[in-house]
């Protein structure tokens, strides 16, 4: 199943891709009525999602062409989990550019993401060229909590993912640098485009081994598997929730592979203009223009 949230005549509201993904059912014609997708996830009933499944075998919907996605999650309850250099290859081109030698982390690099509105598909993202002239692009696997979660098994950890979606970490490279954290430099206003779908966790394999990929206008830069992760999904958010309690709609990206700009020689940073296309294999595509 595959959950949206989408603009038509002006207001926010919550549906279901049919199977063909031609169109959106929206969750109200099923009388099923949530505020956002946070309160769905934690509270969506075994009947209610039953129902949703069927609507998307059978139900017309309203076509893509009449409505405007939003990021499925538009305003996260929480700051956006980050795991940092998770893929091997991406850790060995940071330390690169960093100019300093690459050593295999003994454990995950995590941080926080403020995010106060996720971008939407075909959203921008912002330039802030006032502030950066290094913006980068990060395509992730983010992973949706669908309970709450604390002090729980690597054997339990994926009975806690609600599902799956994309999710760009935009990042200030030399705000990152020069602050010596990641806060600043990855939470700039417009850095958290998401999207286009939340698939639920039983339309994925279980590990999810997907290919991930980005291009800027139109040159593939990132081409790599989520099989290569250094800390896999169940260690990840079994280490978290043994002190810090997850709960349903918390998101957690999962790092990004090889060929991000600061890898390239020279640098290819993102400029006003360009288009960033992120694709991850069984969820879509998330195209996003970068703006002044």
């Amino acid at each position: 199943m595959r959950l949206v949230t989408f603009e038509q005549g002006g207001a926010a509201r919550l549906g279901i891709l049919r199977k063909d993904e031609a169109a959106v059912i929206p969750l109200e014609t099923l009388l099923i009525d949530y505020p956002d997708m946070t309160a769905l996830i934690e509270h969506l009933t075994d009947e209610e999602r039953e129902r949703m499944e069927q609507a998307a075998e059978a139900e017309e919907g309203i076509p893509m062409a009449q409505l405007r996605l939003l990021a499925p999650i538009l305003h996260p309850r929480h700051d956006v989990l980050c795991v940092g250099q998770n893929y091997v290859a991406h850790a060995i081109e940071s330390a690169k550019f960093k100019g300093i030698e690459y050593k295999k982390a003994e454990y995950p690099v995590y941080f926080s993401k403020r995010v106060d509105c996720s971008v939407a598909p075909g959203g921008a993202i912002k330039c802030h060229g006032e502030l950066t002239k290094q913006l980068d692009y990060e395509v992730e696997l983010a992973v949706i909590i669908g309970k709450t979660c604390s002090h729980v098994s690597r054997e339990e950890a994926f009975s806690y993912v609600f599902g799956y979606s994309i999710g760009n970490d935009i990042s200030a490279r030399d705000i990152q640098n020069r602050h010596k954290q990641y806060s600043f430099g990855k939470g700039l206003d417009g850095s958290f485009p998401m999207g286009p779908c939340i698939v639920t966790k039983e339309e994925l394999p279980s590990p999810p081994y997907l290919k991930i990929q980005s291009w800027v206008n139109g040159e593939l830069r990132q081409d790599g598997n989520t099989d290569d992760f250094i800390f896999d999904i169940p260690e990840l958010i079994s280490q978290l929730s043994q002190g810090i309690t997850l709960e349903p709609g918390d998101i957690l990206i999962t790092g990004t592979p090889s060929g991000v700009g600061m890898g390239f020689h020279p640098p290819k940073f993102l400029k006003a203009g360009d288009v960033v296309t992120c694709r991850i294999e069984g969820i879509g595509t998330l195209e996003n223009v970068v703006e002044d």
